[in-house]
């Protein structure tokens, strides 16, 4: 995580900063389409998630205000982080938006990392609660909010560091038409290779552990209440409903975690490998906006996850989609009846 945006070359040699530029410039048509296509796509379907989230009160339960700032962070990164990113890989003069937009954009990165990862660790424990002590109260609302306070106070601790080494340099005053937004740890290797190694163990392994274990524990439950004679009907659907939710957050986890593999193995790579005798310079741009990519690309999954998981996300789309025709319609024939001979707007 301490190399989530594509930056030329990030090492801590100023020419490194040059190598491989014009390969990655080569590629600048397939994935500007890409990089606008994957804005789109999580921008409209985070947004609508959030938005059925907050409009239906029968979704306001602790689970969904957890998915909801999930989708959140998301929506934040793919507003702010991913075009800025993307538009600071390809531009040959480097960073356009200034001092405090660099500073910014390097913590809002990784926080919004960070808020979907403890988003993800908040649901399995709530998952693993509800089925494991049925009968204890949920958490309230006021006290779920209390809970997203926290994740996005932790987050932004977490993400503090690589935005406090983040260096904005203007190379225009001694003849070169490039303004650097670069993460430098000077003199401070050693702190930067712990750094990164907690947190591929806190964004990576803890997530995928929680779950796991939430899986187990859960799965352990519910085979227990399946034995014969152990349930009524209502038991049963009780169950199966539970299993469908924690099936959203397993494939919610796996998703992320495929997703984010590439980046994180590239980050591990570099970290270990200094000198690029693994992988050479020249693919190194590439590599790191490739696998950013795909990692920038774990924002779209979610709400389609959830919707075809979830019957009443499933209809408040389709109320949507009908009020939206409704509309359209109504206002077709408002205008067919302005210019009809005989209305009475005429």
């Amino acid at each position: 995580l301490s190399q989530l945006s594509p930056r030329p070359g990030n090492t801590s040699r100023p020419e490194d900063l040059f190598a491989g530029l014009e390969l990655l410039l080569h590629f600048k048509p397939l994935f500007i389409p890409l990089y606008c296509l994957l804005v789109a796509v999580a921008c409209l379907g985070n947004a609508f998630l959030v938005g059925c989230i907050a409009a239906n009160k029968k979704l306001h339960n602790t689970t969904n205000f957890f998915l909801g700032n999930l989708s959140l962070g998301d929506l934040l990164m793919c507003l702010t982080c991913v075009p800025l990113t993307a538009s600071y890989a390809f531009e040959g003069r480097g960073w356009l938006f200034g001092r405090a937009m660099c500073h910014a954009v390097a913590l809002l990165q990784a926080a919004t990392v960070y808020v979907s990862v403890l988003s993800l660790v908040a649901i399995a424990v709530d998952r693993y609660v509800v089925v494991a002590y049925p009968v204890r109260r949920r958490i309230a609302p006021r006290y779920c909010g209390l809970v997203v306070a926290a994740i996005w106070a932790l987050a932004l601790a977490l993400a503090a560091p690589p935005a406090w080494h983040t260096s904005y340099v203007d190379l225009r005053p001694i003849g070169h038409d490039l303004i650097i937004c670069e993460e430098f740890w000077r003199h401070m290797e050693r702190q930067r290779l712990v750094y990164s190694c907690a947190m591929l163990l806190l964004s990576y392994v803890v997530p995928l552990l929680a779950v796991t274990i939430s899986y187990c524990s859960i799965s352990a439950h519910l085979r227990r209440r399946s034995l014969p004679g152990s349930a009524n009907l209502s038991q049963a659907r009780w169950d199966k409903t539970k299993r469908k939710t924690f099936l959203l957050l397993v494939v919610s986890v796996l998703v992320f975690a495929l997703c984010w593999l590439p980046l994180q193995v590239l980050n591990l790579l570099r970290d270990l490998d200094p000198d690029f005798t693994l992988l050479e310079k020249r693919y190194i741009n590439l590599a790191q906006v490739s696998c950013h990519l795909v990692a920038m690309s774990s924002a779209c999954y979610n709400p389609f996850i959830y919707a075809s998981l979830h019957r009443k996300c499933r209809a408040h789309l389709r109320g949507s989609v009908r009020h939206s025709d409704c509309s359209i319609t109504d206002f077709s024939f408002l205008l067919l009846n302005r210019n009809l001979p005989g209305s009475l707007n005429s």
